[in-house]
């Protein structure tokens, strides 16, 4: 119940897009179209998870016992890097068109805050393995609803009406705020 209890704050209550407001490049540079938001989505749902997973093994079993704890920024990073590397040539070759789509935003996973925002966290919280994953995999399902769902309220918006000063990134933004505030709706729930 516990681990149920982590995976639904991860991603409604603790919602690293609306709620911490990490992770914001991709969320409004690949929320243009659905289908690219998905992809991703799912790259990051996998980055974050095994992130989460290597980086805990890290910290506690190589960091901790050799006193380097203060070095887990430059190892939490180099982890991230490689496993962006990783999903980087996985989606060259399975999906190239999604590769297109992605374009300079998929190398950039390895610079989102999120992720590294993710780790830092499951090790500040002291979090055992897996509940690091677990909450790690939320908090990733909760990137990839938010970015989807904004992405399908973008590309409503992009056939709509809007004031000539509002067309294009205002009314993004605006719509993320809008978005923000009904996610606030959650905290009140765990």
């Amino acid at each position: 119940m516990d681990l149920f209890i982590t995976l639904l704050a991860a991603v409604f209550v603790n919602n690293f897009i609306f709620c911490k407001f990490l992770g914001i490049c991709p969320f409004l540079g690949v929320s243009k179209k659905v289908e690219t938001a998905a992809g991703m989505g799912i790259a990051v749902i996998f980055v974050i998870t095994l992130a989460s997973a290597a980086t805990w093994l890290c910290y506690n079993f190589l960091l901790v016992p050799l006193h380097l704890e203060y070095l887990y920024n430059i190892a939490f990073i180099l982890i991230i890097a490689s496993l962006v590397q990783f999903v980087e040539m996985f989606i060259k070759k399975s999906s190239p068109s999604l590769y297109q789509a992605l374009g300079v935003y998929l190398p950039l996973i390895t610079t989102n805050c999120a992720v590294l925002g993710v780790t830092v966290n499951n090790m500040e919280s002291s979090f055992g393995f897996i509940k690091s994953i677990v909450n790690g995999f939320g908090a990733a399902v909760g990137f990839a609803l938010a970015i989807v769902l904004f992405a399908g309220v973008r590309e409503r918006i992009a056939s709509s009406p809007i004031p000539k000063p509002f067309q294009g990134f205002p009314i993004a933004l605006i719509t993320a705020g809008l978005m923000s505030i009904a996610f606030l709706g959650f905290s009140g729930m765990l």
